[in-house]
This record gives C-alpha cells, structure tokens and sequence, in this order.
C-alpha cells in the first residue's frame, strides 16, 4: 500500500486528508504535537479502515525532534510516496506596527522553516528511488496580501516560493511537487489565530458558507491520486462566496 506522511494531523485540514487518504487505503503517517489527539486519531483511522498508522507527536519547529522521529522509523515505514506539509498558523491579527515577535516567530517557524525541515528530512529516500510527491499546504494568503495578515501572509508568500523551487530543483528526481491554497476554512485556524477568542472566531465565518477541512482533503487526494505523468502544480480553492483575500459577500 502507498504510505502519505501528513503533519499538523491534529486537527482541521491534516486531520481531515489523514482519514481521506486512510479511507482510500493509504497507510499514514500523522503527526502533530498534541500527542493524546494524535493517539486518537491512530485509532480512529486503524478501526475504521483497517490500515496501518504510525503517529509521531513532535513539534515541526524542532529540527532535531524532526530529525530524530523520521530517522528512527521504523524500516518498513521508511518509503513515504506523499508528504504533505499541512502543520501552518496565524498567530495574531493586527497592523504591523503593533505586531508581537513572539507571534512572528512562531509563524515564522512553523510555517517556513517547519516545513523545511520535514521535507528536508523525507527528500532523501524520494531522490533516492526517484519517486514521490510534495503537497504544501500554503494559502491564498500566499498569493495576495491583505490588511493585517503582514507576517502570515509573508511566510505563505514564502511557501508559494519555495514550492516552485522546490519544484524545479527535483525535477530531475522525477518528484512531483504542489501547492495547495485555501481560501476561507472554517477549522481551529481563526480560533488560535485569536488567541482563542471563540466569539471573534465564530464570526469570522458568519453569513456566508465556508470551505470545510473535508474540501481541502478532497482537492489534495485528487492531486494526489493523479496518474504518475501529471503534476498539478498550483490549486486554488475558495467558497463561492469568496473572490480574493479582501472580496467576500456576507448574507445580512
């Protein structure tokens, strides 16, 4: 069976691709920092389709966490066909003249520097058999900035770069590499984002349908589940109501 390794499993988007790729017969790899929620989830998914899971709880920030979880694996997990870089946030919102640098860092790291890390301990065994995939999961925060996402637009626009290089520097490694972008979803995103302000989060999808984390699953499987000469380098995805980061119609 092909073997998809997708971090930030926790909950929302990775959660959500985990459970549609075990559905498909994938065995998977979830990770997460949130050790009991990853357990869960093992479970979940070992119960309901009966594939093989692997959890490793370690925080994408942590070169060596990373590196260490990845090169004990066990043998027979060691060959990941799809790597999916999911683990991302937003962690404030507000002018850039008020921003916090702890909330730039840990975007910062998180988002840029964890997904490095994560690729660069799976691409090795991908160069190594001339096969795999590398799915982003960026943002249309990525392709246009808006008023107050400066830094978690600025690590998305850095995600949207490195795919494209990435795509062009294993190219020769026959690895398919994609971005995928989401617009408005409605997962934990807005509620950490708002330092757990459940009432400002609620709103922030008030009046109109957003993207559920079962939208963005289904767009990575199909990426994923292409035929092995097609690439779909670049997705967008935004709900109807959506047209860009600062044009979206809401129901009075």
């Amino acid at each position: 069976m092909p073997t998809i390794f997708v971090t930030g499993a926790t909950a929302g988007f990775g959660k959500a691709i985990a459970i549609k790729f075990s559905q498909h017969g994938w065995d998977v790899i979830i990770n997460g920092r949130r050790e009991e929620r990853l357990r869960k989830l093992e479970e979940e998914i070992k119960t309901a389709t009966g594939v093989k899971v692997l959890s490793l709880p370690f925080d994408v920030r942590d070169n060596n966490a990373v590196e260490t979880a990845i090169k004990t694996m066990p043998h027979n997990w060691k060959h990941v066909d799809v790597l999916v870089n999911n683990a991302g946030l937003a962690s404030g919102l507000g002018p850039i003249n008020d921003g916090q640098i702890d909330d730039w860092n840990v975007m910062i790291d998180t988002n840029i520097k964890g997904l490095l890390y994560v690729t660069k301990a799976i691409m090795p065994d991908m160069i190594q058999r001339k096969s795999g995939h590398i799915i982003n999961i960026s943002s249309i925060a990525g392709k246009e900035a808006y008023m107050k996402g400066n830094v978690y637009c600025a690590t998305k626009f850095a995600v949207d770069a490195l795919t494209k290089s990435m795509r062009i520097d294993l190219l020769e490694h026959n690895i398919k590499v994609t971005s995928v972008c989401p617009g408005a979803a409605e997962t934990e995103f807005s509620l950490v984002r708002l330092k757990g302000d459940a009432e400002r989060a609620k709103n922030v999808y008030a009046g109109y349908e957003p993207l559920r984390a079962d939208d963005i699953a289904d767009v990575v499987y199909f990426a994923a589940s292409r035929p092995a000469h097609v690439c779909l380098n670049d997705i967008v995805i935004m709900p109807t109501a959506q047209a860009n980061t600062s044009h979206l119609i809401r129901k009075t």
